[in-house]
């Protein structure tokens, strides 16, 4: 028994020496409940364990753009990011899963479908444009037929369209907002309603992961596996006591309230665990490749 666990102290040992002595894995997730796995692996020192850099930001397109150019291992994003870069970086591969969007994702407005339908005056779309706010809103004007109005695009990071629409007078003209928790919080007591959603209105399949290539996985393979057990148990830590695991992660979330946290868990399926086979069916469909998850 003490052979056994000398063997086991030394294992621990050697395991974390590997990690500090591994080159810096530098990752890179923008500001969404289904990354906070990652946040609350950061606040708990759990990934300087391993040396995983996690750099943060607003936007998706801007995670997407920073990995492209600012030499990142590995970024999150939805499968509309994975196939933009996967246009120029043909290697990349979805590597760990995060959740589904089950609500998570959505179109608001200040008017109702109706009037939005009877309406001849132009549209404000406020959205990031390239991200899959831009799939979202397709998806939206296709299924409640509004491909024949005229609509004056307003691209930037949810942040910005936020605090603008904050600092506008009440806003009279009909106006969409493409959004995603935690933003659709602030922009209900704006006067926003929702629309349509990825729970409720729209039939896309939008889902999270982390993204690499083949090149810097096996250059940090066991630091991306390490990750793996690290997101698996920060989500322990959430189902275990989830007021500490919201103070942890609310400074990435844009100052949203415990209740306004709990009410966006409710609009994402996790996928740390086994997918379903009529999930893997619908990846398939989309030609979303599974095959290198951990």
């Amino acid at each position: 028994m003490k052979f056994k666990l000398l063997l086991l102290s030394l294992f621990i040992l050697l395991s974390a020496c590997s990690s500090k002595e591994a080159p810096q894995l530098k990752i890179i997730a923008n500001s969404w409940i289904g990354y906070s796995p990652l946040f609350y692996a950061k606040e708990s020192g759990w990934l300087d364990e391993h040396n995983i850099k996690l750099s943060t930001v607003v936007s998706l397109g801007e995670s997407m753009h920073i990995y492209q150019t600012n030499h990142m291992h590995a970024f999150t994003g939805t499968q509309y990011e994975y196939r933009q870069v996967l246009g120029q970086e043909r290697s990349l591969m979805p590597i760990i899963m995060f959740n589904r969007s089950n609500g998570g994702d959505m179109v608001m407005s200040n008017h109702s479908l109706k009037t939005l339908e009877e309406s001849s005056e132009t549209i404000d779309v406020y959205l990031e444009i390239n991200s899959i706010n831009h799939v979202v809103f397709k998806d939206f004007i296709k299924r409640n037929r509004l491909e024949n109005k005229t609509f004056n695009y307003i691209n930037n990071d949810q942040l910005r369209i936020v605090s603008e629409l904050e600092s506008l007078p009440k806003i009279k003209r009909p106006t969409i907002v493409v959004t995603y928790v935690p933003y659709n919080h602030k922009l209900k007591t704006l006067g926003f309603q929702t629309l349509g959603s990825t729970r409720n209105g729209l039939d896309l399949l939008v889902v999270d992961a982390l993204y690499t290539n083949k090149e810097n996985f096996a250059a940090h393979e066991n630091q991306f596996k390490a990750l793996k057990t690290i997101v698996d148990r920060s989500l322990q830590a959430l189902n275990n006591d989830p007021h500490e695991y919201y103070t942890k992660v609310k400074p990435y979330l844009e100052n949203n309230s415990f209740e306004e946290f709990q009410s966006g868990l409710q609009d994402i399926e996790w996928l740390n665990h086994e997918l379903s086979d009529a999930l893997v069916k619908r990846l398939n469909q989309a030609q979303f490749p599974i095959r290198d998850l951990m």
